[in-house]
């Protein structure tokens, strides 16, 4: 197995992809809702990465990723360790007092934990990768209105301090737009990381701004000439995507796997929520391995809102829901 950082050289990333492990790639859960409701951790902003520059936040990080380390390790599947970076860009980062040293400072330390906590546990996983996590410029329920220029420019620097730290890859999530997407591509490509674009969809399995999934994926390959790495679809209860899949489309061998949601709300519903709405871990199971049989490249499966380790668990517990 391999934990050492990725070396690709600038502008070499297309065609990027993750080892080959049979059972697929364990990856987290809802970071942030599982520090607030069951750890009691406030995170002004939703933003978790302050944690990584507190000793008491460290510990609680430590003690999240430990839980996956464990499924992985039962499933005898990969492990991607991501970090809890998905708010360290320069709008929220400026929100929360850090400038653009203190952004490069948060987004490599928090690199080099996961390095370190992935070389600690390289004999408990196939396969061990250390992700560095990006998020939308604005909030991840609104579609964004940056341009695909504008977006690469605004996503460089975190990508860069990604590479500079040693991370394998990077994941863009909750992304609502294909123009922010692009950017981010292209700005992976300028500092030769390879990059993983996650787009979010409402209950009816289009993005926010009403662009379907199909032409979300085909546009973006068009733009970059698949440079993405490959393509995830997060932060919605697997009910909601099903929508968006066209079955028998080409397209959907671009999908590499799922992070979804706990709960059938909409994004609307879940903004005003003010209880963790945790679903049924046995019917999110179920919801999930019945869409990942649509999804015939499957092969990351983790969570996003309101769930936890033992939603993942539950997941992988009857076996890889990715091997086929």
């Amino acid at each position: 197995m391999s934990t050492s950082p990725s070396t690709a050289p600038t502008g070499t990333t297309t065609g990027w992809r993750l080892p080959d492990v049979a059972a697929g790639w364990v990856t987290d859960a809802g970071l942030e809702t599982d520090l607030i409701f069951h750890r009691g951790i406030d995170l002004p902003d939703f933003a978790a990465f302050p944690l990584v520059e507190d000793e008491q936040g460290s510990r609680a990080l430590d003690s999240y990723y430990r839980g996956f380390v464990e499924v992985a390790a039962g499933a005898g599947a990969g492990l991607l360790l991501e970090t809890p970076t998905w708010r360290a860009n320069p709008d929220w980062g400026a929100r929360l007092g850090y400038d653009a040293p203190a952004l490069r400072r948060v987004n490599a330390r928090a690199v080099e934990g996961l390095r370190a906590l992935a070389e600690e546990v390289r004999d408990r996983a196939a396969e061990v990768q250390v992700v560095g996590s990006i998020g939308p410029r604005g909030d991840g329920y609104v579609a964004g209105e940056m341009e695909a220029e504008q977006a690469a420019d605004y996503h460089r620097a975190q990508v860069a301090a990604f590479a500079d730290a040693g991370a394998d890859l990077a994941t863009a999530y909750t992304l609502t737009t294909v123009a922010e997407a692009i950017g981010v591509v292209r700005a992976a490509a300028d500092v030769g990381l390879p990059v993983g674009i996650a787009f979010t969809v409402e209950t009816d399995g289009r993005l926010p701004d009403g662009t379907t999934l199909g032409d979300a994926i085909t546009g973006l390959d068009a733009a970059t000439g698949t440079g993405a790495a490959h393509v995830l679809v997060n932060c919605a209860h697997p009910d909601h995507v099903a929508g968006g899949v066209d079955d028998g489309a080409p397209w959907l061998g671009r999908i590499a796997g799922l992070r979804v949601n706990s709960s059938r709300q909409s994004h609307a519903e879940l903004d005003e929520a003010e209880e963790l709405d945790e679903g049924d871990l046995s019917d999110l199971a179920a919801t999930t391995r019945g869409l990942l049989g649509r999804l015939p490249a499957a092969r990351i499966v983790g969570g996003c809102c309101g769930t936890d380790v033992r939603h993942v668990a539950a997941m992988w517990a009857d076996g890889s829901p990715v091997a086929r």
